[in-house]
């Protein structure tokens, strides 16, 4: 029977180092993805409901169409005003 006598395995210097930072970057993603698109989401579906007069009563279809045209006529009235004074700057 012949056991061949091996040294025993050396750990890997970086091993440690390299799982601490794959935990941080980890926990970093964790904390910090979730709320970024929780975020975006908000703030784009707040300016369609805004737009869309999702505020306004569903039942009265006058009001809602009301409050459409008339945000969007005030949006268009301030890129139109801001394009005038883009002009009137350069």
């Amino acid at each position: 029977m012949t056991t061949s006598h091996r040294p025993p395995a050396r750990p890997d210097p970086d091993a440690d180092r390299r799982r601490e930072a794959e935990a941080i970057l980890r926990r970093v993603g964790q904390e910090t993805d979730p709320q970024t698109g929780v975020t975006a989401h908000a703030m784009t579906g707040g300016v369609w409901r805004h737009f869309s007069g999702g505020d306004a009563d569903p039942g009265d279809r006058a009001e809602v169409w009301g409050r459409r045209v008339g945000r969007l006529g005030g949006l268009l009235a301030f890129v139109v005003l801001a394009a005038l004074l883009a002009m009137q700057l350069s």
